[in-house]
């Protein structure tokens, strides 16, 4: 996500017997690339009793391993646990997971979520009559040349570059360099994915799963 909202679930469900109600408030807001998940209980004055947090927190967490934006996994939020409140009778901690997962969907969807991708450090070696056909390939991948240097009589190039785009990556640049170029790849860091390919992929994976 790239901001801060605010999202509200219930979850009532009363009848003649023994119903269901739970009632959550919850902030949430980016924690930065790898910064992971955080949870916080700000409640005061007993508006959820403190027995059921574990749940909340529980219906958080399910809600992001499943995924809201076309079922991807969420990862890197703060969720702030700011009120909500409780029945006597019908609070059970199902109740409460259920509304905390409203509440974090409702939330989400206001924060600006965007797709993340993996990004790869990737590193070339070979001879410099095939960098200029090199660079060109890892640009072509969505990649971006971050440095390039003689090692030798040898180029040595690194760029980072997104692992979607780099399946079958070795044959291509041995076929580029009639086999004289060596490359390693290994993972970096997560990267938004550009809105044009987003949709692309959010479209296929629904396309999937009809």
């Amino acid at each position: 996500i790239l901001k801060k909202s605010e999202g509200e679930g219930k979850y009532i469900k009363q009848t003649g017997g023994r119903g269901q109600y739970g009632h959550v408030v919850m902030e949430i807001s980016p924690t930065g690339p790898g910064g992971g998940f955080q949870f916080v209980n700000s409640i005061k004055g007993g508006s959820i009793p403190q027995g059921f947090i574990p749940a909340v927190e529980k219906g958080v967490i399910e809600a992001m391993q499943k995924g809201i934006y076309a079922g991807f996994p969420i990862v890197d939020v703060k969720v702030n646990l700011t009120d909500g409140s409780y029945h006597d009778v019908d609070s059970s901690e199902l109740a409460f997971k259920i509304a905390a997962s409203m509440g974090f969907k409702e939330a989400f969807l206001k924060a600006n979520p965007v797709l993340l991708e993996p990004y790869m450090s990737l590193e070339v070696s070979g001879p410099e009559e095939y960098s200029n056909a090199v660079m060109g390939y890892i640009c072509s991948r969505r990649g971006k040349i971050l440095n390039m240097e003689n090692k030798g009589k040898q180029k040595v190039l690194s760029a980072e570059v997104p692992l979607s785009e780099m399946f079958g990556y070795t044959t291509d640049l041995r076929s580029l360099s009639s086999g004289r170029a060596n490359a390693s790849m290994q993972f970096d860091k997560y990267m938004q994915v550009p809105s044009e390919v987003a949709g692309k992929i959010i479209a296929e994976k629904k396309e999937k799963e009809k």
